[in-house]
């Protein structure tokens, strides 16, 4: 994530399911994005800004999951990135237009503990406003204290993701 991609537009003045299909993928693509750039700076109202008030990030068992509202969510991953050096890559990402959905593929680093975490997430987006209500995590592999948590056997670098952290850490606010 070394570039900010241009945020999503301002509310749409029609409701998010009429516009054309191109312009909802365009704007679910950006939101996302736009979502991960606030997690890498700490940003609580720009996380917050790309969900919907009610929005539910949910988590494999034993993670203190779900997380409920839009500043909850923004709140607690504020938290990881100044306490254990959290930044994340968006690996992958395929939007739905028509279903109003997306599945990205991300890594996770855990800059402070020198380690990572692999996993994808499936998004559900608002069909009126088109913010994003539903995040649902999955893990490359069970969190079992390894310091790299990713899919054994599989060829990250051969396949272009990123092998190191590429955001500056620790962040400015840090609290370590």
């Amino acid at each position: 994530m070394t570039a900010t991609p241009t945020p999503p537009p301002p509310p749409v003045p029609v409701p998010f399911r009429d516009l054309a299909e191109p312009e909802r993928r365009a704007w679910m693509e950006a939101t996302i994005r736009t979502y991960f750039d606030g997690c890498n700076e700490a940003d609580v109202e720009k996380m917050a800004a790309t969900f919907h008030p009610d929005a539910v990030h949910y988590f494999p068992p034993g993670l203190d999951g779900p997380w409920t509202g839009a500043r909850t969510i923004a709140e607690n991953w504020r938290r990881l990135t100044l306490t254990i050096g959290s930044a994340w890559t968006i690996d992958r990402l395929v939007a739905d237009p028509v279903a109003h959905q997306a599945v990205i593929e991300w890594t996770h680093y855990k800059t402070r503990q020198d380690g990572f975490l692999r996993g994808d997430e499936w998004y559900d987006f608002d069909p009126v406003t088109g913010l994003i209500t539903e995040i649902r995590a999955y893990y490359a592999a069970r969190s079992d204290g390894r310091d790299h948590v990713e899919l054994e056997g599989f060829d990250y670098a051969a396949r272009g993701y990123h092998l190191s952290c590429p955001v500056n850490r620790p962040h400015p606010d840090a609290q370590y």
